[in-house]
């Protein structure tokens, strides 16, 4: 069975950074497509950064500049680098490859 386990999120002051991972077992990150989503109370879940089976990237224009997606194949593992943090990055972040998704981390950036 595929089991995706994001962890890393936190409380963190506006401008700061934080890295989010997510761990996979039953799946090959490196032979999928992966996307980071995330969810703030009362919105609506939305694209927040993907990338390809071959390693494109691609990431909403609200996070572009700030969010990187990246992948480990060794570890198995898929991460988002989130620097220049603004309170309304606020939200449960969640990682997903085709229908599998994580139970999520929560990010909490203070102004």
């Amino acid at each position: 069975q595929v089991t995706l386990v994001e962890s890393g999120g936190g409380l963190v002051q506006a401008g700061g950074s934080l890295r989010l991972s997510c761990a996979a077992s039953g799946i090959i990150f490196s032979s999928n497509p992966i996307a980071w989503h995330r969810q703030a109370p009362g919105n609506q879940r939305e694209l927040v950064a993907f990338i390809s089976s071959g390693g494109t990237t691609s990431y909403a224009d609200s996070v572009k500049g700030r969010f990187t997606i990246s992948r480990d194949n060794a570890k198995n593992t898929v991460y988002l680098q989130m620097n220049s943090l603004k309170p309304e990055d606020t939200a449960v972040y969640y990682c997903k490859s085709f229908q599998y998704w994580g139970q999520g981390t929560r990010v909490t950036v203070s102004s």
